[in-house]
């Protein structure tokens, strides 16, 4: 993907997001490999308002080569893709559902439906660590090799060998959140089925 239709999908994208309450005013982030750099989302910017000139060009070692601050979360960003190189697009938000979850003390349960079951598989859970720091990139590239994250009390995060998939995995991961809240008595999908499904 060249650089102009790198910006033109993660503004896209970034909107969705917005537009589906993933993510609210200035909060998350979100990247794209472009080439040998990828592209991420501003500094304290809402999502929902982005234009493609506003994203920021960043080199793998974190130099910023073109536009404004990036979002303090660079860091991980990028320690996700030294740690995968089939990762071409990482989606962090603050859902509500997803974020309750952790506020109430909950993990989040995959196997209510094939879709969470197939779409998310293990989701990894990083205990909570202030934002932008240093701590917090060092236990995001601990679990590296879990294409989905919940963060407690801050987000979810999700790696995708491309942006829509990125953007699938934390939109499932927001509705089996919803409804594991709405359903909290339901028992998961059998074993025998999540081997059907090839999940286990």
């Amino acid at each position: 993907m060249d650089e102009t239709e790198a910006r033109r999908a993660l503004v896209e994208t970034c909107a969705r997001l917005y537009d589906r309450k993933l993510t609210v005013s200035a909060g998350g982030n979100m990247s794209v490999r472009c080439g040998e750099n990828i592209l991420i989302t501003p500094s304290g910017r809402n999502k929902g308002l982005l234009k493609p000139e506003d994203l920021v060009l960043v080199a793998m070692d974190g130099t910023v080569l073109s536009g404004p601050k990036p979002s303090i979360e660079t860091r991980f960003h990028l320690a996700l893709y030294d740690a995968n190189k089939d990762t071409n697009a990482v989606v962090h938000v603050h859902p509500l559902y997803g974020v309750a979850l952790t506020v109430n003390g909950q993990s989040l349960r995959c196997n209510l439906t094939p879709e969470g079951a197939l779409l998310l598989g293990k989701v990894a859970v990083v205990p909570y660590v202030t934002p932008g720091t240093e701590e917090l990139v060092d236990a995001i590239r601990a679990k590296a090799d879990s294409k989905v994250m919940i963060m407690e009390r801050h987000g979810t995060l999700a790696q995708g060998a491309t942006l829509e998939e990125a953007y699938n995995r934390v939109e499932e991961l927001e509705f089996q959140a919803r409804l594991q809240m709405l359903c909290p008595d339901a028992e998961d999908l059998p074993a025998s089925e999540l081997a059907r499904l090839g999940v286990i």
